[in-house]
């Protein structure tokens, strides 16, 4: 018996990458999902085959699903001072696709490297200035194999800086673990200022530091402690967004609906207790 949990469910496409986009929504709808994460680059390869956003927007309303967020901005924190035009320009476009599908926010990737932690945090204040004129929100992510950017603490430092009243930040369990730092760092961070927790397990082999996205397993299959994650979200008061987020390859291979399903489940028996 499921007791219920205070958060709300949603399907990362990465998880069932290889299906096409419609097929993606179908399989979310179908597995019982409220929510779904759509990669940008999916959404642009439906619009160069003929597809439109509109039709993407009915297809999403038809299957009574909303989206929390779209992935990702890129190349933002770290690009020359040069580059940084060209590449806002790149970002607005992605933000004018992820308003028009009705997402509150769209994930703001971190640098690749070693970055410039102040001139980051001052760019993503002009990020999140511009995602406001069109209507969504950029959320700053870290990432476990990311030099510097890869712990929560990391995050709320450049959110410190940039000094804005709808800065957020991405959760991810695999990426906490990864980055070497503890889920107890969950108990500092503001639930205001969590745009959404993806959610996976990470296997007990390879080492910590040679893990990358494809090692992700389903949650409850790994050795990270999602109870305690999920127990210190609530605790924090934390009643958003849980999303399935996986990039593993014999999952790749499955029926996406059945992908979809499963991962909902092992989901719910980690977040309800």
């Amino acid at each position: 018996m499921h007791h219920a949990a205070p958060f709300r469910w949603a399907l990362n496409t990465s998880t069932i990458r290889p299906a096409p986009l419609l097929v993606k929504i179908e399989a979310a709808r179908a597995a019982g999902y409220e929510g779904i994460e759509l990669w940008h680059d999916d959404i642009e390869a439906f619009l160069q085959s003929g597809g439109s956003l509109k039709e993407l927007r009915s297809a999403l309303d038809g299957a009574g699903l909303l989206v929390p967020t779209t992935i990702y901005l890129g190349g933002w924190f770290d690009c020359h001072e040069s580059e940084f035009p060209r590449v806002l320009e790149s970002c607005r476009r992605r933000m004018d696709q992820a308003a028009s599908l009705g997402a509150r926010h769209v994930i703001a990737g971190p640098a690749s490297g070693n970055a410039d932690v102040r001139l980051g945090a001052h760019r993503y204040r002009l990020l999140l200035e511009e995602g406001l004129r069109i209507g969504v929100r950029p959320s700053m992510e870290f990432l476990g194999f990311v030099e510097q950017i890869n712990t929560i603490e990391s995050v709320l430092e450049i959110l410190a800086i940039a000094n804005h009243p709808e800065a957020t930040i991405v959760l991810d369990p695999f990426h906490i673990f990864r980055g070497g730092g503890s889920f107890s760092s969950l108990s500092t961070v503001p639930p205001s200022a969590i745009a959404i927790s993806h959610f996976n397990d990470a296997p007990s082999w390879p080492p910590r530091v040679e893990q990358h996205d494809k090692d992700r397993v389903m949650p409850g299959e790994g050795h990270l402690d999602l109870k305690g994650y999920t127990g210190l979200l609530k605790k924090i008061g934390y009643a958003g967004w849980l999303s399935l987020e996986l990039f593993n390859e014999e999952l790749w291979l499955q029926d996406p609906i059945e992908v979809a399903r499963i991962g909902l489940e092992k989901m719910r028996c980690c977040a309800e207790s």
